[in-house]
């Protein structure tokens, strides 16, 4: 009875393949310290990539702090910059309008030197005053004879006409664009001359200028008896 049971006991054994053996043994432990190591490595990983999200953060806000300071410049640079225009133009504008209130001139009939009688003519024809002595300003024209108010204000203006020849009458008209307003006039025998002053409220543009009168004549030499002056008194 005995060996029949044993002998029934090996069989069983005999029928246990190697991998139903395996799996009847206890499963050895895990490997701790490889799993702290693939811990702390990621560990590291993760700081690594920390450290560089935090540089490129830092990276960003200072490119963005930089560029903020740089549109501050040039906002500042530009307002600068139209300061500078603005008094610069403000400047340019107290000079003209310094310049254009600096308003003077004078001129006599003839060139230094020539000596000559002009008129009489059939009609008032505008004297050309050539030979000029101060025209601050430019307002007075020695190609055409006209003075050409650069601003509005009150002018002053003298004229002086005279004759050589005995009996010859001599008379200057002051013009204002159209507008006769004084005569300065001689009549004599010998050489004499007429003098005449005015004082003009002129806009700007107005034309003011010296015309013989019609039937008479005036003479003029290197004294220079026939002569045209004018300035601005004051602008308004």
């Amino acid at each position: 009875m005995e060996i029949s049971a044993s002998f029934t006991l090996l069989l069983l054994l005999g029928s246990v393949s190697p991998s139903e053996s395996v799996e009847c043994r206890q499963a050895s432990p895990p490997d701790i310290y490889a799993e702290l190591r693939e811990i702390t490595a990621s560990l590291v990983q993760l700081q690594t990539n920390m450290t560089l999200l935090q540089r490129e953060t830092t990276v960003d806000k200072q490119k963005t702090e930089v560029d903020k300071l740089k549109t501050e410049v040039d906002k500042q640079k530009t307002e600068q910059k139209t300061d500078v225009d603005m008094q610069k133009t403000e400047v340019d504008r107290q000079k003209r309008q310094q310049q254009v209130r600096q308003v003077a001139f004078s001129a006599a009939l003839l060139p230094g030197g020539q000596t000559a009688n002009i008129g009489p003519f059939s009609t008032d024809t505008t004297l050309i005053f050539k030979h000029v002595v101060t025209n601050i300003g430019n307002a007075y024209n020695p190609n055409t004879g006209l003075f050409t108010a650069p601003v509005r204000g009150a002018y002053n203006f003298e004229w002086t006409v005279g004759s050589f020849r005995d009996g010859e009458k001599s008379g200057g008209w002051l013009v204002k664009n159209s507008e006769y307003v004084f005569l300065a006039y001689k009549q004599g025998a010998g050489f004499l001359t007429s003098s005449k002053a005015a004082t003009l409220l002129l806009q700007v543009g107005d034309v003011v200028s010296v015309r013989l009168m019609v039937k008479t004549a005036v003479f003029d030499n290197g004294n220079h008896h026939t002569t045209f002056s004018g300035f601005l008194l004051f602008p308004m």
